[in-house]
């Protein structure tokens, strides 16, 4: 299906919402927190849908937001974690996407405000979005019972932070669905240079800026930053959504392939024409509409019994 004009002018206000970050990234003089909020601005067009009570909490130490719609189901939560390449981006700019999860799963969402680099370089925004899991294990909700998702750096840690769950011997959730994942900060699938300036929204360069500063020199190649590395055995099943156009498109496949290897059950869906987190833009792009509906779809299959 063509773009159309309005989804366009939503993606050309989110690329212009990004140009202060390169200069940043390099180390010019600027202000991240105007840069950042520049940035939430352009993510705020994507609307809040009816019917949905949105609050900000304290996941333990992790300020967080929680989304709840009108119905709650007994048993059903997500972990929502946002993307932003790990430089931007708060749960205040997904309260669209929440709200719709919400709706779809009869689910609260919570979206825990992660630590950004450069001040936070990697692990922050893993152990923060760990400690937020923790929180919810603490509050008497089995596992069993929780789900995650994320997209873009989020789609990239609901892999990363079910492996340091894993790891630090806790109860894993029940599955979770990764939306646009950067999921290899090496950047060696060949998308990142046949789709580069085909992708409308991101670009090879930009994403090294940020892996850089994201890292600040930790290895590319690291396990925890990037899961087509680590060691994935035992982990729920997970989907992968990706659009074709992305420069993502061969790491996130990789990232499946790299899942079923290891007998992780998954589901990889690759949308044609479709950019970086469609689903963003469900209020006014069916495609975004429908593949969240699907998300919600998969999440829904591992609840029940």
């Amino acid at each position: 299906m063509p773009i159309t004009p309005i989804v366009q002018d939503r993606i050309d206000a989110w690329n212009a919402a990004t140009v202060d970050f390169g200069p940043l990234m390099l180390g010019e003089p600027g202000s991240w927190s105007s840069a950042r909020t520049q940035y939430l601005e352009a993510l705020t067009v994507h609307p809040t849908p009816e019917g949905v009570r949105v609050e900000e909490i304290q996941m333990g130490s992790v300020p967080a937001t929680v989304v709840t719609p009108e119905y709650v189901e007994d048993g059903r939560v997500m972990l929502y974690i946002h993307g932003g390449g790990y430089v931007a981006g708060s749960p205040s700019g997904y309260h669209g996407i929440a709200g719709n999860y919400a709706k779809l799963l009869k689910a609260k969402v919570y979206m825990p405000d992660y630590r950004l680099a450069p001040e936070h370089p990697y692990p922050a925004a893993i152990d923060d979005t760990l400690a937020s899991y923790k929180w919810l294990l603490h509050q008497g909700i089995p596992a069993q019972s929780i789900v995650f998702s994320g997209d873009s750096a989020g789609g990239s840690m609901v892999v990363s932070v079910m492996v340091a769950a894993r790891n630090a011997g806790l109860p894993l959730p029940a599955a979770g669905v990764a939306l646009s994942p950067w999921a290899n900060l090496e950047h060696s699938g060949s998308s990142m240079t046949t789709r580069d300036g085909i992708d409308p929204t991101v670009n090879l360069g930009g994403l090294n800026l940020m892996a850089k500063t994201f890292l600040q020199g930790a290895l590319r190649n690291d396990p925890g930053a990037s899961p087509v590395f680590a060691d994935v055995r035992g982990l729920p099943p997970i989907a992968i959504h990706i659009g074709e156009s992305e420069v993502m498109l061969s790491d996130a496949m990789r990232l499946a392939t790299h899942l079923a290897e290891n007998r992780v059950r998954v589901t990889l869906e690759v949308w044609p024409g479709m950019f970086h987190v469609w689903h963003l833009f469900a209020a006014v792009l069916p495609e975004g509409r429908r593949a969240l509906e699907n998300a919600a779809a998969f999440l829904e299959g591992a609840w029940k019994p």
